[in-house]
């Protein structure tokens, strides 16, 4: 019976919350306000962050902790599937007249650090985040605003930005692509565990942590080699596209000094440091971002919004099934931070600064 008066009452309160987004989607047509055309993908809802009292919108899309391609919800929908949602969303929105990216990540995983960069200029240039359906009136700018870490990944995701805001306490930089392993023959020997490899080519077990380090042939380090150079290369390219393209766009921006790769070595800057090299364009805070995308696209005051999923009952019924489902024997030890999982073989920008 209590189950039942529980069920009855979430029942309830779906209903209410879904008929109070009907009538807030009446209401925002009403006013003008285009819902994203997106037939698939994470739905979402419009929050104010700040009402202003104006009829411009700028929303705000933030980017926090390690950048990755995996679902990091019940509804199976990754980090880079969120964000492709809010900018497709605010360029379906007139009245949305900029994007404030605000970014406090360490970097993660180079193929969505890359989807979410192409995102961003397909953004800009009033393209959809599938690169489909142009319309350059829908063009508009993404203005960063960086908050304590923004290096390697989440230095990339913010190169293809019209302008770039970093606080003077920022960590910024790590321009680099790193791979990581371990090698655990060693342990291996020592318990009597010996592997039995069979292989169709000499490098099928290239990169495999059971082999003896002097089996290793001497050109397979040179192909891995060869490899992070061919991303690295890239990274260094996206980087100088970047900071072209938004001198040519806003002259208020820094151009990179004429020696900038040679602090593109993997090393942190501070925000005045990367300021100085031309990495960012303005030290301030998150209210000076906003204040350089009101001045950008020309108005003098916008409210402040962003969008958030929607949840219904069915996600709360899925926690309930994970929460059943977790193995009670398990035990996690609290470092006082959540460090980033690398999985051997896949290459990242990622900066070995952590927050703890």
């Amino acid at each position: 019976m209590i189950f039942a008066i529980i069920l009855l009452v979430l029942l309830g309160l779906s209903m209410l919350v879904n008929l109070g987004q009907f009538a807030s989607g009446i209401i925002h047509g009403r006013r003008g306000a285009v819902v994203s055309a997106r037939t698939a993908g994470p739905t979402l809802d419009e929050a104010v962050l700040e009402d202003n009292d104006a009829n411009s919108k700028i929303a705000v899309v933030e980017v926090n902790g390690i950048i990755t391609g995996s679902a990091i919800n019940q509804q199976g929908y990754s980090m880079v599937d969120l964000i492709k949602a809010q900018l497709d969303r605010a360029r379906d929105d007139r009245r949305v007249k900029a994007v404030i990216l605000k970014v406090d990540s360490p970097g993660g995983e180079v193929l969505a650090s890359d989807e979410i960069n192409q995102a961003i200029r397909n953004f800009q240039d009033g393209k959809r985040s599938n690169g489909q359906d142009e319309d350059h009136s829908k063009a508009k700018p993404v203005i960063v605003s960086m908050g304590n870490l923004a290096a390697s990944g989440g230095y990339y995701i913010s190169v293809p930005c019209r302008y770039i805001v970093a606080n003077k306490m920022t960590i910024t930089g790590s321009i680099g692509v790193i791979m990581h392993g371990w090698n655990y023959r060693a342990l291996m020997d020592k318990v009597g565990i010996v592997p039995e490899v069979y292989k169709s080519g000499k490098f099928k077990d290239m990169l495999s942590g059971s082999r003896e380090t002097n089996s290793i042939p001497p050109e397979e380090h040179q192909m891995v080699q060869n490899l992070i150079n061919e991303v690295y290369g890239d990274f260094k390219q996206v980087v100088a596209d970047g900071r072209k393209a938004a001198y040519d766009n806003n002259k208020d921006c820094r151009q990179l000094v004429d020696d900038w790769t040679n602090y593109a070595d993997g090393r942190v800057l501070s925000g005045p440091e990367a300021l100085k090299l031309g990495f960012v364009d303005k030290i301030g805070n998150f209210q000076d971002a906003v204040e350089s995308a009101e001045n950008m696209v020309g108005i003098s005051k916008a409210n402040l919004i962003r969008y958030e999923e929607r949840y219904d009952l069915s996600d709360i019924f899925h926690l309930f099934g994970e929460s059943s489902r977790t193995d009670a024997k398990s035990i996690k030890v609290d470092l006082g931070f959540d460090a980033p999982k690398l999985q051997e073989g896949h290459l990242y920008f990622l900066s070995p600064v952590l927050t703890p």
